[in-house]
């Protein structure tokens, strides 16, 4: 076998993969979406920690049951890959919360390109 040039040799210790974040997303749904249109929003977390802190402080701001916990959040995205949390008035859901982990920097591919047949 041949040894990999020194190029391929610094190209090798680049790090393939990317470093997790988490997508923080606020659905507004059900039937009071139709009467007061809204945008989802969207935040992006480096700590799943800080993105459930975040989440169930603006919840106790604003008078919603603390429904959102670091453990539910952890185990729904190990298991499912997404966590997802309805919040709902008198049998109407309002809004939802879904956590969903992302990859930032991901490897990219090589596209199907083959190498340069002529060098």
């Amino acid at each position: 076998m041949n040894p990999l040039p020194d190029t391929a040799q610094k190209l090798s210790k680049i790090r393939l993969s990317g470093r997790i974040i988490y997508e923080v997303t606020i659905q507004h749904v059900g039937s009071l979406n139709a009467i007061r249109q809204r945008e989802s929003t969207i935040i992006f977390f480096s700590n799943l920690r800080k993105a459930v802190d975040a989440v169930t402080a603006e919840l106790a701001l604003n008078n919603w049951p603390q429904k959102v916990n670091y453990t539910a959040v952890y185990r729904g995205v190990k298991q499912r890959g997404f966590y997802s949390c309805d919040f709902d008035v008198a049998g109407t859901r309002v809004f939802r919360i879904k956590v969903v982990p992302q990859i930032l920097n991901p490897a990219l591919p090589r596209l199907g390109i083959d190498e340069n047949p002529v060098k």
